[in-house]
């Protein structure tokens, strides 16, 4: 797997919301290294796409409240289990789910198995709430994918937040999940 620095010489067979991320990260500054890859829809098959970035992937959880009218996306560590009971406590929430595709798409331009911090550029109304697992916050980068799960991003954490989220118009709630 090739390890490459920026976005792809060659636009042709990308899907746009995946353009739009690497156009979004070179406006911003943000310098990044990039893989492309076949379909990584489990936190397994990104194990060798780690390897190649040398960066731990985010777990991305895109959830909700039982009435569906928060949406929550939150970022932990891969080898990190998420418990429920655990996240709606410190929200104040009665109960957490998944989030349904129709939302995901809906808010943030994603597709589930794609989930990414990057898909908050989408969601212009700010209809998302981002929570960060206090221990991905220690990390010096995030790995994630650019809107679509055929390619992977390793970004500083501090780019990630400093610069990305500010121009989005998000900022994140810290969590810490055990």
């Amino acid at each position: 797997m090739e390890k490459y620095t920026g976005a792809p010489q060659d636009m042709s067979g990308r899907e746009d919301k995946e353009v739009r991320v690497y156009k979004m990260l070179d406006v911003l500054g943000i310098k990044y290294e990039r893989t492309d890859h076949e379909r990584a829809e489990t936190m397994q098959a990104c194990e060798e796409i780690d390897k190649s970035l040398g960066v731990t992937m985010c777990k991305n959880l895109f959830l909700c409240n039982r009435q569906k009218t928060d949406f929550y996306l939150l970022l932990m560590r891969g080898e990190k289990q998420f418990k429920t009971k655990e996240l709606s406590a410190q929200l104040g929430t009665a109960r957490l789910s998944f989030g349904e595709a129709e939302y995901m798409e809906r808010y943030l331009d994603i597709l589930p198995g794609a989930v990414s911090v990057m898909g908050l550029m989408n969601d212009k109304e700010g209809e998302v709430t981002l929570l960060i697992d206090e221990d991905l916050l220690k990390d010096e980068y995030i790995g994630c994918h650019p809107c679509v799960n055929t390619a992977s991003l390793k970004l500083r954490t501090e780019d990630v937040l400093e610069k990305f989220l500010p121009a989005t118009g998000h900022s994140y709630r810290r969590v810490k999940l055990s």
